[in-house]
């Protein structure tokens, strides 16, 4: 039986992709083993949406050579798109393996080990992922995760942000089925998982690719999965403002199960430098769509990613940025300094920020969403909520069951009157750390299904 490590880097899309090829490798009767010295094949799913990514990809694939060189190397992911030639050539990778081709990992492995066995050269499996039209059918049948799933529905992107390689590396949007979806979710409910999160590359875009007459968009898929029986939660991935309509946050608002947490893809809140990045809504639009969903939803969490520091961002610009994002008052924002990544229309562009400059900014508005998220928790005091309670941690001495509102504030029940996966209705109570309040019990623990 031989021994295989994987190692994922990157995104939510790529960790649900990584446990599928384990579980893959499982079924095949692989062993699955840490990512340390002694296995038989390392495989490392790579990320490539900054140079960044790219080094820290190149190293864990020299690393795993390093930890055995005997072993076989695989490189797998949006690294491989982006610098498929260049890797083919590195002595320490023996398999590159490209995006929507992870699903056929056993038998490419197995192809591997008969041609050395005849000493003939592997074969290449990098692919055009730009005239890709299937959705990889990858599926998962459990998570490491016992209360919260993370479901994969759509792949690729149309957008070209200016600064973005994934549409290069992931290619264009394609989108699973409704059905494939449903069961995926049916099967994972049936094991005991209470939530779940729907996520891709570009989610908004879920179901464009179908023909006309079989059209479903992600709205519809989210109704279907509300039906399933014992599925409590419906959490969603990022978002492009866009689809957040009237009709959208409306029909969402009339279903239970969904969590009122939606992170709402900003990058800048300076209309110029919107445009430099070619994202397709102005300040204004995005404003009125987080109005939207506040009139829909009672003090819903608004989340968002923010990049500094973007080429040609004057300190005018960033200090507009900075009051738009005061203005809406996010619960938690991601700060970026913005990286060049080569191939894509922002590496060429003039003014190119400095990284000390990058820096300064990146701690302004590191400061100022410390302040707004304590802020949002500080009001979420007094309010009733349900607790999905998901992990142990100590606090003060003590032990508690730690665990998310569906806005996604922490919140923490001792231990002795918990269990794993259990919902907890209750009243949050003052704050005991920086990021999570105590719950108040109201109500007698459930368990789902119950």
């Amino acid at each position: 039986m031989k021994k295989a490590a994987l190692h994922n880097l990157g995104c939510k899309v790529n960790s649900y992709e990584t446990e599928a090829m384990q579980q893959l490798l499982e079924q095949a009767g692989y062993e699955i083993v840490p990512f340390k010295e002694g296995a038989d094949i390392y495989i490392i799913n790579t990320c490539s949406v900054t140079n960044i990514a790219d080094r820290k990809s190149r190293q864990m694939l020299h690393r795993a050579k390093k930890m055995n060189p005997d072993a076989v190397v695989v490189a797998a992911g949006c690294y491989v798109q982006a610098a498929g030639e260049e890797l083919k050539k590195d002595p320490a990778i023996d398999l590159v393996i490209g995006n929507n081709k992870k699903t056929e990992l056993v038998p490419i492995l197995e192809a591997y080990f008969a041609s050395q066995s005849h000493g003939e050269e592997a074969e290449e499996y990098l692919i055009d992922i730009g005239n890709t039209r299937e959705y990889e059918n990858l599926s998962i049948h459990r998570i490491s995760d016992h209360t919260r799933a993370f479901i994969k529905v759509q792949d690729g992107c149309n957008q070209f942000c200016s600064y973005c390689i994934i549409p290069y590396t992931r290619g264009r949007v394609r989108s699973r089925r409704p059905a494939d979806v449903v069961s995926e979710v049916t099967e994972l409910v049936g094991q005991g998982y209470r939530e779940i999160v729907l996520t891709g590359i570009h989610l908004s875009s879920y179901g464009v690719d179908f023909p006309e007459e079989e059209r479903e968009g992600l709205l519809d898929l989210i109704c279907r999965l509300h039906e399933i029986e014992g599925l409590e939660r419906i959490r969603l991935g990022s978002l492009e403002p866009r689809i957040i309509t009237e009709e959208f946050a409306g029909t969402l608002a009339g279903l239970k199960k969904i969590c009122s947490h939606f992170h709402l893809s900003l990058q800048s809140g300076c209309d110029q430098t919107l445009k430099r990045m070619n994202r397709r809504y102005t300040t204004e639009e995005y404003a009125d769509k987080c109005r939207i969903l506040r009139t829909y939803f009672d003090s819903p969490a608004i989340t968002t990613d923010v990049i500094v520091g973007f080429a040609g961002e004057t300190e005018e610009e960033f200090l507009t940025t900075r009051e738009f994002l005061e203005t809406i008052h996010f619960y938690e924002m991601h700060v970026f300094k913005y990286s060049k990544r080569a191939g894509t229309k922002a590496a060429g562009l003039p003014d190119q920020v400095d990284e000390g400059t990058k820096a300064r900014r990146s701690e302004n508005l590191i400061a100022l969403e410390d302040r707004m998220s304590r802020e949002y928790r500080q009001k979420s005091a007094g309010r009733a909520v349900e607790v999905l309670l998901e992990d142990q941690m100590e606090i003060g001495g003590h032990t508690y069951w730690i665990g998310h509102t569906k806005e996604h504030v922490k919140a923490a029940l001792p231990v002795e009157q918990g269990e794993s996966g259990l919902l907890v209705s209750g009243i949050l109570g003052e704050m005991m750390t920086g990021e999570i309040l105590q719950l108040l019990p109201n109500k007698k623990f459930k368990l789902p299904n119950q």
